[in-house]
């Protein structure tokens, strides 16, 4: 019988994931080997995990040689060992898109000897008691991904949609770590994973191997609705992202007053101060939530910094379909509210609510007022 074997590293003290990430729960490198009369090796994996890889394939194989690695992705955190493996293994041949082939010529001399096979959308290589048929996936993440579907398993190997932040071996909250994964690394491009979902959509699925992140074999109809919900731009959940900048503390006293009396409403609500926490967990609950609160303060006339680039951040990832309130601070010319609005005029189904809530200096009678109204806005819509 056919069997899938998952012979990746996790790598638990990781540094930055993609030069920006942090990861404190670490990063699992997955590679998976597809044992039947023939022997296919599903992408390799990072140069910080190459010796411990070399050796699960090596116990796992016993003297058995590999006749194909199939490349889902060439980013170089998967794709950096396919020289050492085709070295090692030199009768094998490489499966790949044309895309691929030509980013891997890129990054890496892989041996002439190496036989290369160039598939296509929907093509399908049969190896005996092994059938696999690739469906490419361009843009989830970069122009040449494909992933692969194996009959007799009934095995997805989806390159790296339905990844995650964290270890393969410690998964204590999947949802949240895919989440802040699906849309820090492959958000932008929901539209392509929209494709991706509706070309897998009528596949008998037992199980998805990822390149990141632990392996699903259980409730996959949950797993493939969040991604539908996700790359859809529609909200995960009803409730609130508060997100705030300040410098004398006014800002935040009037952000969290807001907060608190959502909370005490018992609405869906979450604060967070986007100068002291990470960019990337910010804009995870952002797309997270129906309702987006920004409060921030005017800085050399101009949107606080950190702020600023929160925003960016957002218009970056293609943010859409969010309710959005504004709570602005100055002291003489106060600017931030009108900033903001113009950089969200072009996103899609965005609603601003009303009123603005204006801060000068620190809160005043008006101030209480205007955010009761703001405060109401959202919770008739939440409550």
């Amino acid at each position: 019988m056919n069997k899938v074997i998952n012979v990746g590293v996790d790598i638990k003290n990781h540094g930055l994931f993609e030069g920006q990430y942090k990861v404190p729960n670490g990063m699992a490198y997955n590679s998976y080997l597809l044992i039947g009369g023939q022997v296919c090796l599903f992408d390799t994996v990072d140069t910080i995990a190459t010796n411990k890889w070399l050796e699960n394939i090596d116990n796992t194989l016993n003297g058995k040689s590999i006749d194909y690695l199939i490349i889902s992705h060439a980013e170089p955190d998967h794709s950096y060992n396919i020289a050492t493996i085709a070295n090692k293994y030199p009768d094998l041949k490489i499966v790949a898109t044309m895309a691929c082939f030509k980013i891997i010529s890129q990054f890496y001399n892989i041996p002439q000897t190496i036989k290369q096979i160039i598939v296509k959308d929907g093509d399908f290589l049969n190896l005996g008691d092994i059938s696999l048929q690739f469906y490419t996936a361009p843009m989830v993440h970069w122009p040449e991904v494909m992933v692969t579907y194996e009959s007799t398993t009934r095995t997805l190997f989806s390159a790296d949609s339905f990844g995650r932040f964290g270890v393969s071996t410690k998964c204590d909250n999947w949802v949240d770590d895919a989440r802040e994964y699906y849309v820090n690394i492959v958000g932008k491009y929901g539209m392509q994973t929209q494709a991706l979902l509706k070309k897998i959509a009528n596949l008998n699925i037992n199980s998805i191997c990822p390149l990141h992140g632990n392996v699903l074999s259980k409730n996959l109809e949950y797993y493939i609705n969040l991604y539908n919900t996700w790359s859809s731009y529609n909200p995960e959940e009803m409730g609130v992202f508060i997100g705030y900048t300040t410098v004398y503390g006014n800002t935040e006293k009037v952000a969290k007053t807001l907060y608190d009396n959502l909370k005490s409403k018992g609405i869906n609500c979450t604060i967070s101060n986007l100068v002291t926490s990470e960019m990337s967990e910010n804009i995870e609950q952002a797309f997270r939530y129906s309702h987006i609160i920004l409060a921030t303060t005017t800085y050399e006339n101009d949107i606080f910094p950190a702020m600023n680039d929160f925003i960016n951040h957002l218009l970056h990832k293609n943010l859409q379909n969010k309710k959005i309130g504004i709570i602005e601070n100055g002291s003489w010319a106060p600017a931030a509210s009108k900033l903001i609005k113009a950089k969200l005029v072009d996103i899609k189904n965005i609603t601003i609510l009303e009123p603005v809530v204006t801060i000068l200096s620190s809160p005043n009678e008006n101030t209480w007022q205007t955010l009761d109204k703001l405060e109401q806005a959202v919770s008739s819509e939440l409550k």
